[in-house]
């Protein structure tokens, strides 16, 4: 078990960021699918910003997310940032005309979108005691500062 654990998140690092990385040459160079992907979305959901703008900052999203998954002590906040891409990505996929199949992908986008979703929540799980650390930091910090302040 302690091998899974010391390795675990770095095999799903490196898939979440496989993933990421391979879309971002799709999103920044305005390829077909990427238009029709976040124009649906634009224009089922009235927001023009989503098309371009909203490919952009996706894009650089998922960049940061991966840079950050191979921080080891970012690594949890690139995995809650990959969670956050991918659960408004599923989403998407599901309530909006954009559908499960894209353009004939078989669902392979989603597929890919619930893959990350999952390795996300599991990188986070494999990290509860360090989330629990930085949570009681930042909780102990606060409570400090506040007695402070009422001083």
């Amino acid at each position: 078990m302690p091998l899974v654990r010391r390795y675990l998140p770095f095999v799903l690092s490196a898939f979440i960021a496989f993933v990421f990385v391979q879309s971002l040459f799709f999103k920044f160079t305005g390829s077909k699918e990427s238009i029709y992907i976040f124009s649906t979305i634009r224009d089922w959901s009235g927001i023009a910003l989503f098309e371009p703008a909203g490919r952009w900052i996706i894009g650089l999203s998922e960049l940061v997310a991966s840079i950050l998954l191979f921080v080891p002590r970012a690594r949890i906040f690139g995995a809650a940032l990959a969670i956050g891409i991918m659960t408004g990505a599923i989403f998407f996929h599901l309530f909006s005309p954009l559908g499960i199949e894209v353009l004939g992908d078989q669902g392979l986008l989603f597929t890919m979108a619930c893959g990350v979703w999952i390795s996300g929540w599991v990188i986070l799980a494999l990290h509860a005691e360090e989330i629990r650390e930085l949570v009681s930091w930042a909780l102990g910090s606060t409570v400090k500062a506040n007695s402070a302040q009422a001083r």
